[in-house]
């Protein structure tokens, strides 16, 4: 039944995604746009095709997931400690709560005047800004997620003598697991934009970097099927991590424990 959902998703993906590429070529051979600002697919095909043969996509791909999948375990730890520190901590929630607050609604990218003088314009000024768009929404999914968690559970959990390490081992993560999936699907599309964004600005400054500054390479030069073959690179790793990576945790976890539907 499992598979043949997944095959179902597939399928609808495939068939949407080459309505969509098929609109896109109509268009593009109209007329109505420059073909410089609306290439072919043909086009953004051999472009993206010569940017991996040649090795350069690829290694700026793997740039960026490696910062990526850094920042996010970053976050991630750090927001469940302040979760659970803030479970065990009433006034220690408040003060949380209080800098999620201001931090949240925070972009990144606004505090670059001030990551350049604390931390020059390299990886660690990008990890520094994907840590700040993971932390706060992965922190707020999980508070929200260990307070939804019925009493009963902690009572029955104290009852038969857990500790508090194996309370929120065995009981308060397991039970809030549908929120904290959600924080990180959050914080991952989170995590895309301000690396995307942050590689293209500190790229240019420090001379490399990802897909961020793959794509600020082609824009400089005009070559805009490079352009749309990079773009096209982050929305095939997007759906990629989405229907798999994040499926299949969810199938091991959440859906095989019935904690949603």
């Amino acid at each position: 039944m499992k598979t043949n959902l997944l095959e179902s998703k597939f399928i609808y993906r495939l068939f949407w995604c080459m309505v969509l590429i098929g609109i896109w070529q109509v268009v593009s051979i109209s007329g109505v746009f420059e073909p410089l600002l609306f290439p072919s697919i043909p086009t953004i095909y051999y472009a993206l095709k010569s940017s991996l043969s040649s090795g350069s996509l690829i290694k700026e791909s793997l740039y960026s997931l490696k910062l990526i999948g850094l920042g996010l375990s970053i976050g991630f730890i750090g927001a469940i400690l302040l979760a659970i520190i803030g479970n065990l901590s009433r006034h220690f929630n408040g003060l949380v709560e209080t800098i999620a607050a201001i931090a949240h609604p925070l972009p990144g990218i606004a505090l670059l005047p001030l990551i350049i003088l604390w931390m020059g314009t390299g990886a660690n000024a990008i990890l520094f800004i994907i840590v700040h768009s993971v932390v706060w929404p992965l922190y707020l999914n999980m508070n929200t997620g260990f307070r939804s968690i019925p009493k009963i559970y902690r009572e029955v959990s104290q009852n038969i003598g857990l500790n508090v390490i194996n309370e929120v081992l065995h009981v308060i993560i397991p039970a809030s697991l549908p929120h904290i999936l959600a924080g990180v699907k959050i914080g991952w599309a989170r995590a895309w934009r301000a690396l995307i964004s942050a590689e293209m600005i500190f790229g240019a400054a420090g001379g490399k970097g990802g897909l961020g500054w793959y794509i600020f390479q082609k824009r400089v030069y005009m070559d805009t099927a490079g352009l749309y073959a990079g773009l096209f690179v982050i929305i095939i790793i997007g759906i990629f991590i989405e229907d798999t990576i994040f499926e299949k945790i969810e199938e091991l976890t959440v859906k095989k424990w019935r904690t949603v539907a």
